[in-house]
């Protein structure tokens, strides 16, 4: 059991409509994170977060995640120097997923060196029934050298 607690859910009417936090975390005890650039609203990453980390990046303004594969709280920016600073936090209508709006110190938000995670596109003629078909598109260009990212500390 976490030890931050966010206030319980309670109504549908009070969840969707009302001024209250009440995020809905998984059985996992996570929600999802969409990060988007504070100023062109580009999405920067997808991630998740437990209520420990929301808090955490409540409280310091500094986005910080869950990492699933290493199981433990991921500040974003701690290793490679790409921090992002907090400037808004939504929530969707029934409150099962986080949105921020960041301001992305260094500019790259993904580990591969771009400034967002979805730099690939599928391509316009992928067919289902097709496995050949299913291409990915480059729409963006490294920024960084990945090598280069995670000799840095935030």
């Amino acid at each position: 059991m976490s030890a931050f607690v966010f206030p319980a859910r309670t109504t549908t009417a009070e969840i969707e409509l009302g001024t209250t936090l009440q995020p809905k975390f998984d059985a996992e005890g996570l929600i999802p994170c969409i990060t988007t650039d504070h100023l062109t609203n580009e999405v920067l990453m997808f991630a998740f977060m437990n209520a420990e980390s929301l808090a955490h990046t409540l409280r310091t303004g500094k986005a910080t995640y869950w990492s699933r594969s290493r199981r433990k709280l991921w500040c974003k920016g701690e290793e490679s120097g790409n921090v992002q600073l907090v400037k808004a936090v939504l929530t969707d209508c029934d409150q099962d997923v986080i949105l921020l709006k960041v301001e992305s110190i260094g500019g790259v938000s993904c580990h591969n060196g771009y400034k967002s995670c979805f730099y690939r596109q599928l391509s316009g003629q992928a067919d289902p029934d097709n496995q050949a078909s299913m291409t990915l598109q480059f729409v963006a260009r490294r920024l960084v050298d990945p090598k280069t990212l995670y000799k840095k500390k935030a």
